[in-house]
């Protein structure tokens, strides 16, 4: 598990973990993923996507706990960073969770909540959450309905759903073996649910930097 003391950012991180994956995966699965990241670039899911000026939809999830949380009743308290992760089997996802955990207390100082959507079953999100040790909600998206909402649903290309397959059982992280999965999006969303911020990107291995959402809500104080 790689630790935050020796990344700077966020992506630079990531990039280590990209730059592992280019040393030991073989050429072909690494010319697939690419192949499977373009897809997804060209379907033009990112540019239908919910962006800034949106409003966001409200929704109503349940955490791990079976506690259920509205979107509207978090901004009731203040703005929302709200931020999709595809799964505990996903290390980029992993470290951008524990980045985010490192930041919630910054989050917090501007009075807003955080919160992390997946489509993984409660227990899987569970283990994600414990694993990570993160302080904020993880809610179970189950089916991606509501990333369905923002429009952020891609089907994996059938190459990279057999490595996938290859390496974990999708069905037993979501119950359903559609294929689909959200894309990493993350947006900070103001108390009339307007969406200010917006990171929408095909490329599962670029995520929001935490100072930019820091920034972000600084600037709705």
């Amino acid at each position: 598990m790689q630790t935050l003391e020796n990344t700077d950012s966020l992506q630079q991180g990531l990039e280590r973990i990209k730059g592992n994956f280019a040393r030991k995966a073989p050429q072909e699965k690494q010319d697939t993923y690419e192949l499977g990241v373009e897809e997804v670039a060209t379907s033009g899911i990112p540019d239908r996507a919910l962006k800034t000026g949106d409003i966001a939809p409200d929704f109503s999830l349940s955490n791990a706990l079976g506690h259920l949380i509205t979107l509207k009743q978090c901004l009731y308290k203040g703005p929302v960073v709200l931020t999709w992760y595809r799964g505990g089997w996903c290390p980029y996802c992993n470290l951008t969770l524990r980045f985010l955990q490192h930041y919630l207390a910054d989050f917090q100082q501007c009075g807003a909540n955080l919160i992390a959507l997946t489509p993984e079953l409660p227990d899987r999100s569970l283990s994600t959450k414990e694993k990570n040790a993160l302080d904020f909600e993880v809610l179970t998206d189950l089916n991606n309905a509501v990333a369905r909402e923002f429009g952020l649903v891609f089907k994996l290309h059938p190459k990279v759903s057999d490595y996938y397959r290859d390496s974990f059982d999708l069905r037993w992280y979501y119950g359903h073996d559609r294929e689909e999965l959200p894309l990493a999006a993350t947006y900070v969303i103001d108390q009339q649910s307007v969406i200010r911020y917006a990171f929408i990107d095909a490329d599962y291995r670029k995520r929001a930097e935490p100072t930019d959402i820091l920034e972000v809500l600084r600037g709705l104080r």
